[in-house]
């Protein structure tokens, strides 16, 4: 990573003091308006950014991280954000949280907003619609510490915290077939996103090791959502031979696809089992409590924020850290009971 342009840079090559271009850059009168222009455009070549550490020590004002967030409702998500939340306070930081909504130009406009009040640095996780990165791209460009969490992209340059999601789908789907499914479906996302990606391999993987045939009907992958889950519910029961078992990639699929299971008359597992991912705190009240694989969320938000304060700091290492589910067996997957 190329070391930031400083105003000092900036007054070399164009042959003045420091304090013209820091004058300049703020509009001062009493600089020419040729010369700001001319320094103003060499900035913008050089991609120059204040240093908002520097800048904090001089007018004593808030150190901040942004952080985009694509809800900001679900437990996962806030159970995230208490862990960056409380690691920022301890280390000095401010936080400010946005949300894209699930949506790439919100994202876009969120980074934007982040960059304009001088964040030190941003922790992101992408869009549902984000299928393009140069926003990101151009933050590495500038020399602007990022680090992302659970849905990751140009993970070459940045660095980023997930979970084990090839892992733990094939455990959750061992787990289907060693309590008795045998017939099992797969509910995920849009397939551009790396998490389904990995999440949909495990659940292959799985099928394999048990020397199952793979049916491409008994996959399911459209949007992460409630809606989501009970269109690919239904699709799935209304199959010639249907699903034994359904493994939604998150809770809120599989709190669809409880929706359309009951829908349809069959009973949680008995006629199928189900189990989700994220573990949302309705997992334990629904009606069988739901088998979700359980993300250590505050540990995911913690460990992100370290991250991000070591990148503003000076290190400059790309880290890819892993923080693993943990299968917490409820009654929804249990059409047996599992002895080891």
């Amino acid at each position: 990573m190329e070391k930031p342009v400083s105003l000092k840079d900036l007054a070399i090559e164009l042959g003045v003091s420091v304090s013209t271009v820091s004058r300049a850059l703020k509009n001062s009168p009493e600089i020419s308006p040729g010369m700001k222009e001319k320094i103003k455009l060499l900035a913008k070549k050089r991609n120059y950014r204040p240093n908002p550490f520097a800048m904090s020590l001089l007018k004593n004002t808030p150190r901040i991280i942004g952080i985009i967030v694509p809800d900001i409702v679900t437990h996962y998500y806030s159970s995230i954000i208490s862990g960056i939340n409380d690691t920022a306070r301890k280390n000095g930081y401010s936080t400010i949280i946005t949300s894209s909504y699930e949506q790439y130009n919100l994202e876009k406009q969120c980074l934007e907003d982040l960059i304009n009040i001088r964040v030190e640095g941003i922790i992101a996780c992408l869009s549902q619609e984000t299928i393009e990165y140069s926003h990101f791209e151009a933050l590495y460009e500038q020399n602007v510490p990022l680090v992302f969490f659970d849905r990751v992209s140009l993970t070459q340059k940045f660095s980023s915290v997930i979970t084990n999601n090839i892992e733990s789908a094939q455990e959750a789907t061992k787990h289907f077939l060693e309590t008795g499914s045998k017939r099992i479906g797969f509910i995920g996302g849009a397939n551009h996103l790396e998490i389904v990606k990995q999440r949909k391999h495990g659940y292959l993987q799985a099928l394999r090791e048990y020397k199952i045939p793979i049916e491409k009907e008994l996959v399911f992958c459209k949007n992460i959502g409630y809606e989501s889950g009970y269109q690919g519910a239904c699709q799935l029961l209304s199959l010639p031979n249907p699903p034994d078992a359904i493994l939604g990639m998150t809770d809120s699929l599989a709190f669809g696809a409880m929706k359309a299971i009951r829908e349809y008359n069959l009973r949680i597992p008995g006629d199928v089992a189900l189990i989700g991912y994220t573990d949302e705190i309705h997992s334990n009240y629904v009606d069988p409590p739901l088998t979700a694989m359980t993300h250590q969320t505050y540990k995911m938000g913690e460990t992100t924020c370290k991250l991000l304060l070591k990148q503003i700091k000076g290190d400059n290492k790309t880290y890819q850290i892993i923080i693993p589910c943990i299968l917490s067996v409820r009654e929804s997957s249990m059409k047996k009971i599992l002895i080891r």
